[in-house]
């Protein structure tokens, strides 16, 4: 490709924070870093949050690609890549100047931007940024901006289900489900698609059904039957398959997406308690959202009174569970033991990092919120005998840099779908109140 047809992509500090690999994800096109992003990343080196991570290693891989020419020139990135430079400050022009204060990084990002499209009236400029704002202000005085788009899922309407329905499956079919050994060989089996590890199926005609999950250890199609867990019991067949995953231990990481009210935190809580003899401890976490931009302290009160809005929903969905028995009764009394002894963790996410993933039954409520790189973080810190599960709504992002098809759940479930130790399940039915299905629907 000739050099004029090469582009310029400008990073923001967010995309950096996002995937610290990311000069890497250009190809042959030549990328810029303005000083002031590294002025913003210095900011983030300390810690030992996913956003320090990033900026440590972002600014180690600059520092071994640098030389007198990262600042008159650049460098080259790698073997069939562009160059990479880092762009000092100037004088904002006048059409940045007189639209924008120069009080916030965000503007001299923007101005180092458009003074490169001028001075390369040739080639495609392109300000990278997952801010949306900033995107809208750089079209604003007709400079290119794009989210970075590397780790995006291309199509969330054709996203994996993890359950189909098969109609007008022939009748001796189901019959054989029904008699021992409760399953059948997979192979020639009369579907559209082929079947999917762990991919649950409910199968039906005019006159009769049964719920079944492809085996992918045996290559049979299995039945399975509705099962309760400490107290809870599913109330449609998707929370049926829901529980099945949670329950197998052959499975070691299980996905489970679905609006509010469809019972996700609920039953992969239950099934922890009912499974618990088998963990050494439960851990169950939600990610803190503003850590993304600030760190706790900002909060009024004491930590304690900081972590409570993050953590009370998971404490909510536990209560349900212990309601399901009088005070008296074993069951109940065991929640409480569990949680004295610390074998039942609930925190926010960054204060369980760091821990011994080792033989956890380990839960993450709201990860949609997360990030592509956090979600890999999490899942490759697994140790022996660990069960990771993720659930959360990916059409409800909380995350200001974050959408529907960047999170790290969307990322997960389309990435994972055919591996025999993992499977997922979509609920679509509420379970809370009809008026709470009501409202999730309609408003």
């Amino acid at each position: 490709m000739a050099a004029g047809k090469k582009k310029i992509f400008v990073l923001d500090t967010n995309v950096i924070l996002h995937d610290n690999s990311c000069i890497y994800q250009f190809q042959e096109h030549d990328v810029v870093v303005p000083i002031t992003v590294l002025e913003e990343l210095d900011q983030f080196k300390k810690g030992n949050d996913t956003l320090n991570f990033h900026a440590r290693e972002f600014v180690r891989a600059l520092d071994l690609l640098s030389g007198d020419k990262l600042f008159n020139g650049g460098v080259k990135i790698g073997p069939n890549r562009g160059r990479i430079s880092i762009k000092l400050e100037q004088a904002f022009h006048e059409k940045i100047a007189f639209n924008y204060p120069a009080n916030k990084p965000d503007h001299h990002i923007l101005n180092t931007a458009y003074l490169l499209s001028i001075d390369n009236s040739a080639r495609s400029v392109i300000l990278v940024t997952k801010d949306v704002n900033l995107r809208m202000k750089a079209k604003s005085i007709g400079l290119m901006a794009q989210d970075y788009t590397t780790d995006h899922v291309k199509d969330i309407s054709v996203l994996y289900a993890g359950r189909r329905i098969a109609e007008h499956v022939p009748e001796d079919l189901i019959d054989r489900m029904y008699a021992e050994p409760y399953q059948v060989e997979a192979a020639g089996l009369p579907f559209a698609a082929p079947l999917i590890p762990n991919e649950y199926l409910i199968m039906r005609n005019d006159k009769k059904s049964a719920l079944a999950t492809y085996d992918p250890l045996n290559q049979t199609l299995r039945r399975i039957d509705k099962a309760s867990a400490y107290g809870i019991s599913p109330r449609n067949a998707e929370q049926i398959f829901a529980l099945n995953a949670l329950l197998n231990p052959d499975i070691r990481l299980v996905t489970i997406s679905g609006k509010a009210g469809t019972g996700k935190t609920l039953l992969a809580l239950a099934a922890a308690l009912e499974k618990r003899k088998y963990y050494r401890q439960i851990y169950v976490a939600r990610p803190i959202v503003p850590l993304s931009n600030k760190d706790l302290g900002y909060l009024p009160g004491d930590l304690q009174a900081k972590l409570d809005p993050y953590v009370q929903p998971l404490f909510d969905n536990l209560g349900v569970i212990q309601d399901q028995f009088q005070e008296t009764d074993a069951n109940h009394r065991r929640i409480r033991e569990l949680r004295e002894e610390g074998k039942l963790v609930i925190a926010p996410l960054s204060y369980i990092r760091g821990r011994s993933l080792v033989k956890i039954y380990f839960i993450v409520d709201e990860a949609q919120n997360l990030t592509p790189h956090e979600v890999k973080t999490i899942i490759t810190r697994a140790g022996e005998g660990t069960k990771v599960v993720l659930t959360g709504d990916i059409f409800q992002i909380d995350h200001p840099y974050l959408n529907s098809y960047s999170n790290g759940l969307s990322y997960l479930i389309d990435k994972m779908q055919g591996q025999n130790l993992y499977a997922h399940v979509n609920l679509e039915k509420g379970e809370r109140s009809e008026l709470a299905d009501l409202a999730s629907t309609i408003l």
